[in-house]
């Protein structure tokens, strides 16, 4: 009888499908998933190359061709309407969050509130924290990370390729796709907290039609890590171009790169690189070479492809890329899983469990879309012979205005499909309800819920409950990915001898965005007691209200142009310390200290002026002020 072969892997959910896994030998079809099943496609990767086959024409409103190749039927009038591509989206929209910031624990101290100079850490943490914002900027790495997360999200596995651009002066960053993706695990398991040593990007060229003399290929790049060794030189003068070791000039002795150092008590070269405190004896390789398909033997893989038959190539700056030294000890290669493997190396698609269920979502609506047309176009039967006596024997088209004669006794019957239509609108949102909650994404974070009938928006936020585990488990198997991630970059910098990159490589963490929505008239509310009774400090409440949606840049600037127009608060701290420059700190302003105030003199008063005949003393001439006599002559005048 032989023995059935059982799968159970993280493909498992696709074994229903015959198309996908054969009765015989638990196999993708060789018909409908040919790439997955070419000669040097290892074994162990056919399913995972087939699964990704599957689920990207899930993704793509494309399933309706498999069905027609595995089940040999037109299949053209089946109906898919994005379902899961509704469903990628929604979990990549809110996996991401409406914005994503590169953080660096410790930069937050780089300006010390009370004036005192911040410790050289802080300032390095800063410097670091700008200048990747800066480059991320630069690099698209917003929208590369689009593009890598809903791979990772309807495959299961993302890819990040890193590499140094001499002309740019800086790490560019590439999106590769899953299927062009082979590392080499030992024993083809291995677990997931093991890097990987070797690493093969790998896909077929196909021959151009209109050359004749042009043949399929396939490319394979490899970054492998291995002691280093001494330096070498690109050979291009022979027919096939590769490199071959550097000597001195006695022509015996074998040179080293400059900064090497050999040490032969350990029989090995150490390199100290820009990173590491201690030197290290292990660098990476990069071979970039070409294969024709033709002379790729049986019983030859990816890993193992014969090296004599490769055609290697050359970079910008026309090194033979055979085993070339890029001075790196790490694979500049960041693989990002969907999920937290439960063993090996590999995520799961977040599509996986729910395939049966698109299946009976496109059924469902296929028959509805050939019931709704039965229901705009009934099916009209006449009975009894016409007015002229005769039977219609042929089919009558039906149509709005159509005036149909009938004989005596006469009779038209009609089929209603109206009520099958109904049921099966209701199956579908049936089905919906259970791929909601069979994939923990609720109605409310799938679009689908009416707002007008949600009751408040305290119950939206309730809603998001089942949803909330399933974020932080996605989160929790990219972050580590991340923080390696910014680690390379930092290195790269270091390695490229970028002036501006110095120091230590720091942590670096991505701080993803809120994904709930929220109620912008209650966070303002509650900021406001919370700011006017003192519970709440006015840093709090402005990263409240950032988190809420408000359109604010920055939260120290905001938070001093808040300062700088509270002028009863200003009015308080005055009264509360006497300091007018604490005064001057809190509204932003430059306030001299206040200076002493005056001696108050007062002004003279008549009878000062009379106590004294000295006419010096009133401000007066001598020789022009009155005497007394004349005075008493004055007075005497106007008496009379």
């Amino acid at each position: 009888m032989g023995l059935f072969k059982f799968n159970v892997d993280r493909w498992g959910p696709l074994n229903y499908k015959r198309a996908y896994a054969d009765a015989a030998y638990s196999q993708p079809n060789r018909h409908i998933f040919p790439a997955a099943l070419r000669s040097w496609v290892p074994a162990e990767d056919h399913r995972r190359l087939a699964a990704y086959t599957l689920y990207a024409a899930y993704g793509h409103n494309q399933a309706w061709e498999v069905a027609a190749i595995q089940d040999g039927t037109d299949a053209s009038e089946r109906r898919e309407f994005g379902d899961p591509a509704m469903l990628v989206d929604a979990l990549v929209s809110h996996l991401l969050g409406r914005e994503q910031t590169i953080t660096v624990p410790g930069a937050e101290n780089a300006e010390p509130s009370d004036g005192t100079e911040a410790p050289p850490e802080a300032r390095h943490a800063a410097d670091v924290q700008e200048r990747l914002r800066r480059w991320a900027k630069d690099e698209l790495f917003a929208l590369r990370m689009q593009q890598n997360e809903r791979k990772t999200v309807r495959e299961g596995d993302g890819v990040y390729l890193l590499g140094w651009d001499a002309a740019k002066k800086r790490p560019r960053l590439s999106v590769v796709d899953p299927g062009f993706y082979f590392p080499d695990l030992p024993d083809n398991a291995g677990d997931s907290a093991d890097y990987p040593t070797r690493i093969h990007f790998a896909w077929e060229i196909e021959a151009d039609p209109r050359n004749p003399e042009s043949r399929a290929k396939l490319r394979r790049i490899t970054y492998e890590l291995g002691p280093i060794g001494t330096a070498t030189l690109s050979d291009t003068d022979s027919d096939r171009p590769q490199r071959q070791p550097a000597f001195a000039p006695d022509g015996t002795t074998p040179l080293m790169a400059s900064g090497d150092t050999w040490h032969p008590e350990q029989g090995a070269i150490s390199r100290h690189y820009p990173w590491n405190d201690e030197p290290s004896t292990v660098t990476c390789y990069l071979t970039d070479a070409e294969w024709l398909l033709e002379d790729i033997k049986a019983g030859h893989d990816v890993h193992t492809l014969d090296y004599r038959y490769a055609t290697f190539l050359k970079n910008a700056d026309g090194e033979v890329l055979d085993h070339f030294d890029i001075q790196l000890d790490f694979i500049p290669v960041v693989h990002t899983p969907n999920t937290i493997p439960e063993d090996g190396h590999w995520g799961e698609s977040s599509l996986s469990k729910l395939m049966q269920l698109f299946d009976e979502i496109q059924g469902t609506d296929t028959d509805s879309s050939q019931a709704s047309a039965t229901t705009g176009s009934p099916m009209i039967g006449v009975v009894n012979p016409d007015a002229k006596g005769r039977q219609r024997d042929r089919a009558m088209r039906v149509q709005p205005g159509l005036m149909i004669e009938l004989g005596a006794g006469g009779n038209l019957i009609t089929v209603d499909t109206s009520r099958m239509l109904a049921e099966l609108r209701n199956k579908t949102a049936e089905l919906q309800d259970r791929m909601s909650l069979v994939s923990r994404m609720p109605a409310v974070a799938l679009g689908t819920l009416d707002p007008t009938k949600a009751p408040s928006g305290f119950s939206i936020q309730l809603s998001y409950g089942p949803m909330d585990p399933l974020m932080d488990s996605m989160h929790l198997a990219r972050d580590h990915k991340y923080a390696l991630f910014y680690k390379f970059v930092q290195r790269l910098f270091m390695a490229g001898r970028h002036p501006d990159w110095t120091g230590p490589v720091v942590d670096v963490e991505l701080t993803w965005g809120s994904y709930k929505p929220t109620d912008k008239a209650a966070t303002l509310e509650m900021v406001r007691g919370g700011v006017k009774d003192g519970v709440m400090s006015l840093e709090t409440a402005v990263r409240l209200l950032d988190e809420a949606g408000f359109p604010i840049y920055d939260i120290g600037e905001e938070i001093e142009r808040i300062q700088s127009r509270a002028f009863a608060a200003a009015k308080d701290l005055a009264d509360a310390t006497g300091d007018s420059g604490a005064v001057g700190d809190f509204l932003g302003l430059d306030l001299d200290p206040d200076p002493v105030a005056p001696p108050v003199i007062l002004p003279s008063t008549p009878a000062d002026a009379a106590t004294t005949d000295d006419p010096a003393a009133d401000g007066e001439d001598p020789d022009t002020a009155p005497t007394s006599t004349n005075r008493q002559q004055g007075q005497d005048r106007g008496n009379t």
